[in-house]
C-alpha cells in the first residue's frame, strides 16, 4: 500500500521532495498547498535553475497541476486547520512552509485529518523529536508522537558524521562554521533589513550570521548538549 503525501508549501522544499517522491513505487503525492497561483506552481516545477528541466511532463488545471497525466490536487489555504486532509486520506505531511515549526503549529494538520507531519526545518521547541537518517532514525521505533522534525540541509550534512565521531574518540568541544548558499531570504541588492548584514546583496559579499544546525545536531545526538556551537 502507497503511502498517501500531501504537500504544504511548494518551495525550494516542497518542489524538491515531490521531484524525489513522485518516481517512487510506495509514495503518492495526493495533494499540496500553496498560496501561489497553479501556472506558477507548475512552471517552478518544471524549470529550476539549479536541477534543470523536470523530466516528466508538467501542466495545470484549475483546483490542480498535472503531470504525466496524473492529477495532483492544488489548494491555497492559509490555516492548516483547514485544509482537507481527512478527506484525501493523508498519511503523512510534509510541513515546508518554514512557518509551522512546533509540534503546536503543526497540529493542526493533524487536526486537519492527516496521520503524521515532517517538518522540513529544525523545530523551534523541545517537544518535537529531531530524527536525521544516518545519526537517530531508530529513534523512530521508540517516538510515540506524530510530528517529527526532519532539522535543515547543515544538520543532515553534520549529524552523522558528529555522531561517528563522538562514539569513536569522544568529543568534548565542537564548534561548526558552515558556508551556506544564499537563501531566498536575502536580497540581490542592497537593502533595508532586519539586521546591518542582512541588507548586503547575497550574491556580492560574504555574510556572517548565525545558525540553528549546533541545537539541532545536539537534539540529534543528545550526547552533544552543551558541547557545541557555530555560527554561519
Amino acid at each position: 500500500m502507497k503511502t498517501r503525501v500531501a504537500i504544504n508549501g511548494f518551495g525550494r522544499i516542497g518542489r524538491n521532495a515531490f521531484r524525489v517522491a513522485f518516481d517512487r513505487d510506495d509514495i503518492e503525492i495526493v495533494a499540496i498547498n500553496d498560496l501561489t497561483n497553479n501556472e506558477m506552481l507548475a512552471y517552478l516545477l518544471k524549470y529550476d535553475t539549479n536541477y534543470g528541466a523536470y523530466h516528466h511532463e508538467v501542466s495545470f488545471e484549475e483546483g490542480c497541476i498535472v503531470v504525466d497525466g496524473k492529477k495532483v490536487p492544488v489548494s491555497a489555504e492559509k490555516d492548516p486547520a483547514n485544509l482537507p486532509w481527512a478527506d484525501r486520506q493523508v498519511d503523512v505531511v510534509i510541513e515546508s512552509t518554514g512557518l509551522f515549526v512546533t509540534a503546536e503549529k503543526a497540529s493542526a494538520h493533524i487536526k486537519a485529518g492527516a496521520k503524521k507531519v515532517v517538518i522540513s526545518a529544525p523545530a523551534k521547541d523541545d517537544e518535537t523529536q529531531t530524527i536525521v537518517l544516518g545519526a537517530n532514525e531508530h529513534d523512530l521505533e521508540s517516538y510515540q508522537g506524530d510530528i517529527i522534525s526532519n532539522a535543515s540541509c547543515t544538520t543532515n550534512s553534520l549529524a552523522a558524521v558528529m555522531d561517528i565521531l563522538d562514539q569513536e574518540y569522544g568529543i568534548e568541544k565542537a564548534m561548526l562554521t558552515t558556508v551556506h548558499s544564499y537563501t531566498a531570504s536575502q536580497v540581490l541588492q542592497d537593502g533595508p533589513a532586519k539586521a546591518m548584514r542582512e541588507s548586503r546583496a547575497a550574491a556580492q559579499n560574504i555574510v556572517p550570521s548565525t545558525t540553528g544546525a549546533a541545537i539541532a545536531v545536539a537534539k540529534t545526538v543528545p550526547s552533544l548538549l552543551g558541547k557545541f556551537d557555530g555560527m554561519s
